[in-house]
């Protein structure tokens, strides 16, 4: 959906009469439920109407303009989507155009750009309306069909050529192009190529309510293409934030062997925002160049699973996944990059019960050991996500061992959500619900109001409500599904009957009973290992805890709130004694709190496609109703 919908002529009228910036501000409130900031009101003053006047006096002054329009399953918005039909075909074109106020910037890297008012290096204008294309075509199957009707320009309306020249030497296509106040009249030319002068209103309104109209495929996941992203090509489209944190680490790379100087990146985002894809798209580049290169984790489920599903039948492959306790005693600098995802599990030390006495010697804090062993140690982390007593991956912790070791640092923030539907909106209200967003919680029905938002959140009256629910949408939706659960009930070993070994059905709330997914190297018959309790089909017949859930995605998530978090009034209680976690159990009060807030939002931010939410406690059950309606 776009914030605001026009024809050229009609939309530059309102803005000559300062109505189409409050037209704006109201549809975003409305649509976004969240204050927009005075910079995007500033562009849109600036820079709306220079566009909409050369598009009148262009003599395409009929075309429809689509405004702010979000792509879908993404928290990503282009500015300006022109609709309308070819001059001599007849058929719908879309042109897809990015704005930009910058009067001078400069190229740094690849596709990375320095510009005055910005403190870190953003993306290549052509590179993100590119990007913008790319995944639109990639994300709906009719123009997949015809991509060859979508166009993308990036315009640097207040530049002169001369004061940008390192930005216009780049790879010209149909699906970016640049151009700056000094092609105005080429610009004019290009927009009349491809949209006609002469059609009038009628086919330019039809091809907006085409393209508005458009089915939308689901978003790419991670594990159906990780084998192809690594072995073969390319898969994912990366988009701006994204793909300025894949250029970091590649020019890094390229600056290590040219000057032999170490850099450290960390690449900071919420869940869901895309930091495992960039994960798997820099291991599969670097991987095909041949660069010596390694993904490694904290999670062993992840690990495993992406040795499974990555490395299939392919022992080369596989042995690109590690831990992050395989580096004790490595020699410095014997990778040229490692890649650490989910790095805020890091720990205080790789040595554990079972390391050897000569290892543990050797055993130096995990952070150093990650950091020393390659030319480019990347961090991929949400610090919001540390679930464990001992996790101490931060920005701070890397930052103070990078300086320590005389690296560079760079830094890189994500925007945005890209599962969960790509709906910021349920970012943020999982932020409010769990008291980690200085607003308070709120109604998901009133943060949506108006919206075009899809992500689905409900709420079950009890767990086999929720089982239902869940089965329900994987029968009518398709997909996959999970219920998840805080750890507050024991957690038996399989025990052995004549009809065979099985699970205990420890997770009882009432008349309904299910057995948590199987522990670590107790098998069982028909029941995926722990490790692939998330992945394998056969895992939806178990409760997952956060330590199988962390670092996946299914398309439907059931979430059981248990009695270590409870809602008591207007906030949240956390018992330490319902916990049946033996790390969490062992920390300070204040800490499990913190931990148990972080669990519960990994377990919400599982699902792709929708959420549904149960408590064992009333009180917190009526809060959640609520919160869900």
């Amino acid at each position: 959906m776009a914030l605001v919908r026009g024809s050229a002529r009609k939309l530059l009228a309102d803005a000559q009469l300062d109505q189409l910036s409050r037209q704006l501000l109201e549809q975003a409130g409305y649509q976004w439920g969240q204050k927009v900031s005075q910079g995007e009101v500033n562009s849109w003053l600036r820079s709306l109407p220079q566009l909409l006047s050369d598009l009148v006096d262009a003599g395409l002054g009929d075309v429809e303009v689509l405004l702010e329009h979000r792509l879908p399953h993404s928290p990503k918005r282009v500015d300006v989507i022109l609709c309308g039909v070819h001059p001599r075909t007849g058929a719908a074109n879309y042109v897809l155009i990015e704005l930009k106020q910058w009067s001078k910037a400069e190229l740094i890297a690849a596709d990375l750009v320095s510009v005055a008012k910005y403190t870190e290096p953003v993306l290549h204008p052509a590179e993100q309306v590119r990007g913008y294309c790319q995944y639109l075509v990639d994300a709906t199957p009719a123009l997949a069909e015809r991509p060859s009707s979508v166009f993308g320009i990036a315009y640097l309306h207040n530049a002169h050529a001369s004061d940008i020249s390192s930005l216009l030497k780049y790879q010209v296509d149909d699906f970016g192009q640049i151009f700056t106040m000094d092609d105005r009249a080429a610009l004019a030319d290009r927009l009349r190529a491809l949209l006609s002068v002469e059609a009038g209103r009628d086919p330019a309104r039809q091809a907006a309510d085409e393209f508005l109209g458009f089915h939308h495929a689901p978003s790419k996941a991670l594990l159906t293409l990780a084998a192809k992203e690594i072995q073969e090509r390319e898969q994912f489209v990366l988009l701006d934030e994204q793909r300025v944190a894949y250029q970091t680490v590649l020019q890094a790379v390229a600056t290590a062997r040219a000057a032999r100087t170490q850099t450290v990146v960390v690449v900071l985002g919420g869940p869901g925002s895309g930091k495992s894809v960039i994960a798997l798209s820099l291991l599969g580049e670097l991987a095909r160049k041949g660069r010596a290169v390694h993904h490694a984790t904290g999670s062993k489920a992840f690990t495993q699973t992406m040795r499974r599903v990555a490395g299939s039948r392919n022992t080369r492959v596989q042995n690109l996944f590690k831990y992050f306790n395989n580096y004790i005693g490595a020699e410095p600098r014997d990778l040229d990059v490692i890649i650490c995802d989910e790095a805020h599990r890091v720990r205080e030390t790789s040595a554990n019960r079972w390391t050897k006495a000569d290892m543990r010697a050797k055993a130096r804090r995990q952070i150093e050991e990650l950091i020393d062993v390659a030319w480019v140690p990347v961090f991929l982390l949400d610090e919001n996500q540390i679930v464990r007593p001992g996790e101490m991956g931060s920005l701070a912790e890397i930052g103070a061992a990078a300086s320590a070791a005389g690296c560079d640092l760079e830094v890189v923030r994500l925007d945005g959500q890209f599962r969960c539907g790509g709906s910021q909106a349920f970012d943020t209200w999982v932020a409010r619900l769990l008291g980690l967003h200085p607003l308070p919680p709120i109604a998901w029905s009133d943060l949506i109001a108006g919206s075009d938002d899809d992500f689905v959140v409900t709420n079950a009256p009890s767990p086999s409500a929720l089982e239902s629910w869940l089965i329900t949408q994987r029968e009518q939706q398709g997909g996959t599904a999970r219920i998840a659960a805080g750890y507050c009930w024991r957690w038996s070993d399989p025990i052995d009957t004549p009809a065979g070994r099985r699970l205990v059905d420890d997770v009882r709330i009432g008349e309904w009973h299910r057995p948590w997914n199987a522990k670590e190297g107790k098998r069982v018959p028909d029941v995926p290992i722990s490790d692939f309790w998330a992945s394998d089909d056969r895992g939806f017949d178990q409760v997952g805890c956060v330590y199988t859930a962390q670092g996946f995605e299914y398309d439907w998530a059931g979430v059981i709130f248990g009695p270590d978090f409870v809602r008591r009034g207007d906030r949240w209680q956390s018992d330490q004694k319902a916990s049946f976690d033996p790390a969490v159990k062992r920390a300070a009060p204040l800490h499990f709190e913190g931990l148990i807030r972080n669990t519960y939002k990994v377990l919400l931010t599982r699902g792709m496609d929708g959420v549904c939410v149960y408590s064992t406690d009333p009180e917190t059950q009526e809060f959640l109703e609520r919160m869900t309606s």
